[in-house]
């Protein structure tokens, strides 16, 4: 009897600890966008792994006041954690200020908040993205001989990515004064949008000679533009993209893109749950971690494939 007793007492103890789910809210700014959707897929993988963590995604839709209330709700719904890919990282602190008043851990992915330091329970999980303007840049300042037209397409102009990418740009041309940039426009990190930018560009009659896309999904539609209108990409205009996901790696085979700058796209959303769980376990950890980029060619781009 005694026996029974212990052994249903040890049942009642441990079973509760047994189902306990850790719960993280994620809000993902945009999920239309490749990249970030991409994003969400491998977090979802890698909780599935982990067999004891839900996540409960979030779309903000580009909104910065949807993606607030996200974040509230989070919080009253007593999350362990929350992750947030921002909308504008300019607009991040009542996010910030909520999650720390309600004593949840904060984890910002892909793009960093724009302050110069990370409060207490608050980190951040990325890359830096003046590399990727720079790694991107200096390819092309050498496919160009150090001379020539350059366009500059830029992202979402309320995304840092979108200033530091295009500084990285700028601080590879400083060694190169013969480079002159002719356009500098954004086509918000859409494939369509940049089609018609590009188009524009080209029945403008103004010279380009390469173009520096912000993001990959923006270097293909310039390179798909540049195609209907007879020319050829990475001959009669370079195109150079950032991420280096499955389309941006496809494009590079099929001599779209002469270069684009790996983010590793699945050790940010992988490194932002774990950070997220050091955080609510109290374990000791860094609070800010940043991936490398990588450069992709022609040269070296299958070793970036998915097997």
């Amino acid at each position: 009897m005694k026996k029974q007793l212990l052994t249903l007492l040890l049942t009642l103890i441990v079973t509760p600890l047994a189902i306990a789910e850790t719960r993280i809210g994620v809000s993902i700014a945009q999920v239309d966008d490749v990249f970030l959707a991409q994003m969400r897929d491998y977090m979802a993988a890698h909780a599935r792994d982990l067999t004891d963590v839900t996540l409960q995604f979030e779309d903000a839709q580009g909104d910065v006041v949807r993606q607030l209330n996200q974040v509230q709700s989070f919080s009253a719904q007593g999350m362990d954690a929350i992750i947030v890919n921002a909308v504008d990282t300019a607009a991040t602190q009542k996010m910030t200020v909520n999650a720390q008043q309600a004593g949840i851990p904060l984890v910002y992915v892909n793009r960093r908040p724009d302050i110069p330091g990370l409060p207490a329970g608050v980190g951040y999980v990325g890359s830096d993205e003046i590399k990727a303007g720079e790694i991107q840049m200096r390819y092309l300042a050498e496919k160009m001989n150090g001379k020539g037209n350059l366009a500059i397409m830029l992202g979402l102009l309320s995304n840092n990515a979108t200033q530091n990418r295009t500084q990285g740009v700028k601080n590879v041309l400083k060694d190169y004064p013969n480079i002159h940039i002719v356009e500098e426009q954004s086509a918000d990190w859409q494939r369509s949008k940049a089609m018609d930018l590009m188009n524009n560009w080209i029945v403008s009659g103004k010279k380009i000679d390469a173009v520096a896309a912000n993001a990959d999904e923006m270097a293909i539609g310039a390179a798909m533009a540049i195609t209907q209108a007879g020319m050829h990409p990475g001959k009669d205009i370079l195109v150079g993209g950032s991420d280096g996901g499955p389309a941006g790696l496809d494009a590079i085979k099929k001599d779209l893109l002469v270069v684009t700058a790996y983010q590793d796209n699945k050790g940010q959303a992988v490194g932002s749950i774990d950070l997220a769980l050091k955080m609510i376990r109290k374990q000791p950890y860094t609070a800010e971690l940043t991936i490398p980029y990588q450069q992709i060619t022609k040269d070296n781009y299958q070793a970036f494939l998915t097997p």
